[in-house]
């Protein structure tokens, strides 16, 4: 069993009170089993180093968001998404400016997602 870094621990603590304005969004089209009845979790700890954005621990999905921050870092996104794969986790990928332009489609995204894992 991996050990939960502390560090990692409360930076999730942090993201979590501080969230960017596109979290905010999809957390307020996630939360409480507002999609389909799912329950989601926000900023949760992957072993001692990693965060996903948002989870389905049910149906085993990540959720990441992708703004301005992760350009140039393609490679160490591709690194975290085949850790979070290696535990069981599928992982898909928004932009930040896709949850503002079309967040009904972004849900629709999501239940694709879990209906084609889980039908």
């Amino acid at each position: 069993m991996t050990k939960r870094n502390i560090q990692t621990r409360n930076n999730a603590k942090t993201l979590r009170t501080e969230m960017t304005p596109p979290e905010a969004k999809l957390w307020s089209i996630l939360r409480g089993g507002r999609l389909e009845g799912i329950k989601f979790v926000r900023q949760m700890v992957f072993g001692p180093h990693y965060i996903a954005d948002f989870a389905a621990r049910s149906h085993r999905l990540v959720i990441e968001l992708d703004g301005d921050s992760h350009a140039g870092s393609e490679a160490h996104d591709a690194v975290r998404t085949a850790y979070k794969e290696s535990k069981g986790y599928k992982v898909i990928r928004f932009a930040n400016h896709d949850v503002f332009e079309n967040p009904e489609g972004v849900g629709r995204m999501i239940l694709a997602a879990i209906n084609r894992d889980w039908s």
